[in-house]
């Protein structure tokens, strides 16, 4: 039995400070529990990596107290990262029907599917993890099956609001369990853990229906032209809309990018999506329709380099082309970051004659998170007496702590955390107590963790300054050059167009070769070159070169 003197520890490993990676471990006792486990996108100077996960090294070092993940609705920022670390941490998964069939698609990737232990969960489901009982509660989002956790604990309940918004007429017309927080309320709430993307924006999320209104005036004001609506995959309420308008209107819809055919197919099979007998056609077969029957959903809403829409864009997709008046719809916001990739895009399809529209020029899109007025109400709903802001960078937390402090929570109750900091909690204190080890793995191809801080700063230097191979054949014996220096540039000049300055190179290289020692090894050796090298260079170029000596003994 766990002591009394215990105290609930809250670790949250992604999340905070940034856009995605969410992932945040409950701790009490012997017993642990994670809820999400996320993935972000790489930053613009983390070159060649493909995706961001979250450092598991202190879940790694207590798997034995581990009692399951919780995921609270399938996003990539909250799912993505289950197949690289359910290799390691082989545990139960609990999630909604949709979670988890968006999660077997990836688990099949990466041939982990028949190796996982999953529970589907329904709102209202209670499950019993060690010292952990947590109940499921049906909440609004850019996703269905979207959940919020009431986590009891020994200290207090827990209640976590995953990603939210609180929409009145929501697309499937199962409005957010509101009572049940208030229920909670009422009863006592030790901790609120509540989503803060939107914090900064005043005011109340629109609802998606209003989504569908646009979207019928734009395909009705479109009789002719083919429709192309480019959006998230994972927002099916979206997809159920631009289907309802395509049936509408008498359109064929075809489906293009490979999530986008997952989801759907997932969502389908789940009926998650409804779709009539003979909507859906193959995206092979819409040449043998006029374009006024036709709609194509796709992916690229974000100007992804390999997505459907950027490669249509360019000319390089093989069953799409622009035709000159597509009506061309991007339903969806700008992730921040993207916003230069979106702009390329829109260009390129209208200079191939297309009519494009995107956020600015219609409201085709709305935020599957709550602005402030929406999480007052939470905190009013909630009355927690302790309160932390997750799920976004600095100013989204710290204006979400300020609506905190406006609605009387005082502010040494509020705890902005960063990730890896240990927040422990009695009946009546919460206080930051130490850290845990934290931070981020990226993947690249195949490889988890194998690039680090060492490897980028190569990356990054061989992208702003090229390469230079100098390449020596030296007698073991008698230290003379035998052959070379050749040197060979990449990214570095043009050789043919600065004979000059590699013939002069070649002369700095030799000089150096011939003022060191071979006595005193060929590591020596191999630093005099780089040294003068680098001098050279920087004098005659102003630009540093990676530069990489090999010395060849004959």
């Amino acid at each position: 039995m766990a002591s009394k003197k215990q105290k609930l520890k809250v670790i949250p490993l992604g999340g905070l400070h940034e856009i995605g990676k969410n992932m945040t471990v409950f701790e009490y006792g012997k017993d642990i529990i994670i809820v999400d486990c996320g993935l972000a996108f790489p930053e613009d100077d983390m070159l060649g990596v493909d995706i961001v996960i979250p450092d598991i090294s202190y879940l790694r070092a207590n798997m034995e107290n581990i009692r399951g993940i919780i995921l609270t609705h399938g996003h990539e920022d909250h799912i993505g990262a289950l197949p690289y670390v359910l290799r390691e941490l082989r545990v139960p998964v609990y999630g909604s029907l949709l979670t988890l069939g968006l999660l077997d698609n990836k688990l099949k990737e990466h041939k982990l599917l028949n190796e996982v232990e999953k529970h589907t969960v329904c709102p209202g489901d209670e499950i019993k993890l060690g010292s952990f009982k947590v109940e499921f509660i049906h909440t609004n989002h850019s996703i269905a099956d979207s959940m919020a956790l009431a986590i009891t604990t020994p200290v207090g309940v827990v209640l976590h609001t995953g990603d939210f918004k609180i929409d009145y007429t929501p697309i499937d017309g199962d409005v957010a369990d509101l009572h049940r927080f208030a229920e909670l309320g009422r009863k006592g709430v030790l901790l609120l853990m509540s989503d803060s993307t939107n914090a900064e924006r005043p005011g109340y999320t629109m609802s998606e229906k209003s989504v569908g209104y646009v979207l019928n005036r734009i395909f009705e004001e479109t009789p002719s032209s083919r429709i192309i609506v480019a959006t998230f995959s994972s927002n099916i309420h979206r997809i159920q809309q631009v289907i309802n308008s395509a049936e509408s209107n008498r359109r064929k819809v075809a489906i293009i990018g490979r999530s986008m055919l997952n989801v759907v197919k997932t969502a389908t099979e789940l009926n998650y999506l409804s779709i009539k007998d003979k909507t859906l056609i193959d995206i092979n077969d819409i040449k043998h329709y006029r374009d006024d029957q036709l709609v194509i959903i796709s992916t690229g809403s974000q100007g992804e380099a390999m997505s459907a829409l950027s490669r249509i864009a360019w000319g390089d997709h093989k069953q799409v082309s622009v035709h000159p008046g597509d009506k061309i719809i991007i339903s969806a916001s700008s992730i921040p970051g993207n916003e230069k990739d979106i702009s390329k895009v829109i260009n390129e399809l209208l200079k191939r004659g297309a009519d494009v529209v995107y956020e600015g020029i219609e409201d085709i899109h709305v935020s599957g998170h709550a602005c402030s007025e929406e999480l007052k109400l939470m905190l009013a709903l909630a009355k927690p007496k302790f309160f932390m802001p997750v799920h976004g960078e600095y100013v989204h937390l710290l204006s979400h702590r300020n609506l905190a402090l406006s609605m009387g929570i005082p502010k040494e109750d509020i705890f902005l955390m960063q990730i890896g900091e240990v927040l422990e909690l009695s009946k009546k204190e919460a206080k930051i107590t130490g850290t845990v080890p934290a931070g981020y793995l990226l993947v690249d191809g195949l490889g988890v963790g194998d690039v680090g801080n060492i490897v980028l700063r190569d990356r990054r230097h061989l992208s702003n300054d090229g390469l230079m191979v100098v390449v020596v054949s030296i007698d073991t014996e008698s230290g003379e050059i035998v052959a070379g220096p050749d040197i060979i540039s990449r990214g570095f000049v043009y050789v043919r167009e600065a004979e000059l300055l590699m013939e002069e190179a070649r002369e700095v290289v030799v000089d150096a070769l011939e003022k060191c020692s071979q006595r005193k090894g060929w590591t020596y050796m191999k630093g005099i070159i780089k040294d003068a090298l680098k001098n050279y260079l920087w004098q005659k170029t102003k630009r540093s070169p990676m530069i990489l000596p090999i010395i060849m003994e004959v």
